[in-house]
Order: C-alpha cells, then structure tokens, then sequence
C-alpha cells in the first residue's frame, strides 16, 4: 500500500468519509496535523480539549477518523474513544501519547481503538496508520450499509435458541410488538438484551428507525443533551441546533441501554417526556411533540436502586409496563450447541478458515462450561477458537485457558492425607483453580469483582489466574464478558 496520505477511493460519499477531527490540548500539534491533513485533501476539524470532541459527536458530527491525545485535562482520550464509539462505531479512533506503556497501549485497543501513536511519532507511520484507519472505516461504513439494505427486517433472527426459557422470550417479542406500550427489558451482561429490542421493532408495525443510546457511555454533562437535544447557544461548542436521540426516533423506537446510568437529573425530565410525550431541548424554550416507542434495558436490580435511592420509583414504573426478563444461558442449557454450531458458521466464513466442526474432547468442555458472560462470552469463545484453529475441527487447544481449567471443578479433590503422601502444591493449586473460577462465576466475569469475592487484591488475583495457566493474553475474561 502506498505511504501517501489520500482519502481513499472506496465509497461513493467521498466528502463524509474524509473527515478527519483532531483532538489535543496542545495548540502547536492540531495546527501540525491540521495543515499535514488539509495538505493531504482531507477536511479537517480540530477540538481543543475532549468536552469540546464529544460536544461535535453530541452535535451529529461524524468523522472517517479521530486523533486524540490520550491525556488531556478533564475528559481523556479514552473518554472520548468511548463517546466516538458509542455515538458511530465505524468511526476509527488512533490514540496519541507522549507517555506510552504497554498497558495503556491495550487499554486502548480494548476499548477499540484502531491504532496509538508515540511522540514524537514519524510522519511517514503516521502516514500508515491514518491511511488503514480510514480504510477500515470505508469498509465497516459499506458493510453496515449492505447488510441493512439486504438483511431488512431480520434482526430476529439473530436471536437463537428451542428451549423453553427463549421460547417464552419469542412469545412476549409477538404479543409487545404490536403496540407502543414502554418495555423494561432486563438481563445479564451478554444475554443480548439490544437483539431483543430490535426484534420488538422490527416485528411490530413502527416504520420510523430504531435508535439506540447506551446511557452509560456517555458523559453525565452532557447526557441530556444527547436525549432531549440543545438550542444554539445553550453550551459552549453548540454551535446550531440540534434533534435529541428521542426526538430522532419519532414514529419509531429509541432503546435507552443501561438505563440505570442515568442520572437523576435526566431521570425527572425523561418522565416527563414519557408522561406528556413532549420534550424540551437544552437552552430551549418551547416543547416539542415526539411520538415514539421506549425500550429500556438494565443489567441492575432496580428495584434495589430505586431503595437505596440512585433511580427514582415513579420512572421505574414508567418504564416497567412491560418487563422482558432474558434468561442467562445457564438457564437455557439446550441453546448451547444451537449457539456453537450458528457461530462456528458464522466466523467460518467470516474468517475464511474452513473450520466444519467441534471436536469430542472440545465440545464437552464447552457444553459443560459455565458462560458467566452469556451469548456475548460463548461468541468470542467461538471467533477466538475459529481464527486460531488450523485443522478442519476445534480442537480443545484453541479453547481459552477459563474453559479448559473449567472441567476441574466437578471434582473435587479430596482433603484426606493419602497414606502414600500427597503433591501439596498441586492440590492447592486445584483448589484455588476452582475457588477462582467458582468467583468469576459469580462475579458474571468481572475481575475486580471477583478479586473483591475472594478478599483479595486485583494485582493478587491477576498473578494468580497467570501462575495457575488460567489467564488468557489475546482475550481476557473480564472484557470478554464486560457489558
């Protein structure tokens, strides 16, 4: 590939996709890369902090790429990846930092950046990674533009599953989507709670579009703005006016992910839109009629929330005229190979590694398997096992170390002194393998959390999955299973 930086040539919308924003509290670098970018052809923004990044994604400004300093007063360069992410994951974020580490180097891949660069970095990298970056945004834009206009109506059918448990799921899907009633839908992390959403909208008879907002990804200043919408003027960086998510969503569905985010604050004025169905921008004057579905969604006991008083009850009750409860995967045992064989597919073909099928040895294991972080889990297990398998079937090597170490806690070891003595350090590493894994478990995958379970510290139990073989260097468990 060339090291030439030009837009490139892929898509038919050739302004939007070479767009680029420039975020640095630094003045001498935006103008550095705002003239090497301009030069280039591209059409560039600059931000000067990352309150003002997010005000632009908040304002509907969306970009090919995004470059942002990584530490910068008040909102970081992960905060903004995360707002980028949450408002357009196509757009592709490259991270730069002068105080690079190792781990905030995959801090950053994790959260889905696309690349980091170091200062002072080379111009000819940069170059490289710029040019791959809105590359790659050329190609995810073009994907996700295909298969809306071929897959239609179809979200449904990502929802798999016989047993009785996503049966019943599928008949409240029927019975709610005919009307506009407001749905609480709650579930475990990765039990596919946005699917179910979907599916109410597409299977019902709404033709306005489905929009979604996942209320924990976005910062609590500016949260309200991003639901209700602002007034020119009514902040710095509002420089016109602009719809709210719930007011783009009119004659359709907005799904509010994470409703338990939601700051009192935006708590009161969200109740008054579902009570009066107006909504009132920021810095505006006049109401607005808005006329949609709302469907929500948790993974919190808000029951427990509204006691201890961070949600408040009458919105509870709001939202909740028809709960949707999704089943853990632990509850629906006979989905298991549905969802393995449906995935094995799937990153087959994906991936382009005619893997066929799973192993005995390997299928066991994943039918015995606890999955603390549901569908979402058993899907990366499957993309993982694909892209590392190179024979025709999965084989139990290219399981994560979490699934394999898994088996160990059907048996367990007995504590009486063998009268031909014992390997001491062996059988407390079986006990603290299964102790471990028995507080992942119950922590939904959560590291920290389960560190917390077993009254230990994070750096103490991050040495000890990696001394037990128990830690997984491409996929951690922990954001494996995340929400």
């Amino acid at each position: 590939m060339s090291t030439a930086l030009e837009p490139p040539k892929m898509m038919t919308e050739e302004i939007e996709r070479s767009r680029i924003l420039v975020v640095d509290d630094e003045q001498s670098m935006r103008e550095f890369l705002s003239i090497m970018l301009s030069k280039a052809g591209f059409r560039v923004d600059t931000a000067e902090n990352g309150e003002a990044a997010v005000a632009l994604f908040s304002a509907g400004e969306r970009y090919a790429c995004v470059l942002t300093d990584l530490q910068m007063p008040g909102i970081s360069g992960l905060d903004v990846l995360e707002a980028s992410r949450a408002v357009d994951p196509a757009q592709q974020v490259i991270v730069i930092t002068a105080h690079a580490t190792p781990e905030t180097a995959i801090s950053a891949i994790k959260l889905g950046a696309y690349d980091y660069l170091i200062k002072p970095f080379k111009i000819d990298h940069a170059r490289v990674v710029i040019n791959r970056a809105i590359e790659k945004h050329a190609l995810l834009s073009e994907n996700l533009f295909l298969r809306s206009e071929v897959s239609g109506k179809a979200h449904a059918t990502n929802i798999i599953g016989e047993s009785e448990a996503i049966k019943g799921v599928f008949d409240l899907i029927a019975r709610v989507a005919k009307t506009k009633t407001t749905i609480l839908i709650h579930g475990e992390s990765g039990t596919g709670k946005e699917l179910v959403a979907r599916a109410i909208h597409d299977s019902g008879p709404l033709s306005g579009p489905f929009v979604p907002l996942n209320c924990g990804a976005i910062p609590e200043s500016l949260i309200e703005s991003e639901l209700f919408g602002y007034k020119k003027g009514a902040f710095t960086g509002a420089a016109q006016d602009r719809v709210g998510i719930i007011e783009a969503a009119r004659g359709g569905t907005v799904f509010l992910d994470e409703i338990g985010e939601l700051p009192l604050g935006a708590q009161v004025r969200l109740l008054r839109v579902l009570q009066e169905k107006k909504v009132k921008p920021v810095g505006g004057v006049e109401e607005v009629s808005v006329d949609c579905r709302v469907v929500a969604a948790t993974n919190r006991d808000l029951r427990l929330e509204v006691k201890e008083g961070r949600f408040r009850e009458d919105l509870f009750y709001r939202l909740s005229v028809i709960p949707i409860e999704i089943p853990p995967l632990r509850s629906r045992v006979g989905d298991i190979k549905l969802l393995l064989e449906h995935f094995l597919r799937q990153y087959a073909e994906e991936i382009g590694n005619p893997v066929e099928g799973i192993s005995s040895e390997a299928l066991k294991l994943l039918l015995d398997y606890g999955y603390p972080g549901n569908v979402r889990e058993l899907q990366n297990i499957m993309e993982r096992a694909v892209t590392l398998e190179t024979s025709n079937m999965v084989s139990t090597e290219v399981l994560p170390a979490l699934v394999v170490a898994s088996a160990s806690q059907s048996s367990s070891p007995s504590l009486d002194l063998d009268p031909a003595g014992v390997d001491l350090d062996e059988m407390l590493g079986v006990i603290e393998s299964r102790l471990i894994l028995q507080a992942l478990e119950r922590s939904k995958g959560v590291k920290t959390e389960a560190a917390k379970v077993l009254g230990i510290s994070f750096r103490s139990f991050r040495y000890r999955l990696k001394k037990l073989g128990l830690s997984d260097d491409d996929d951690e468990a922990s954001e494996a299973v995340s929400d």
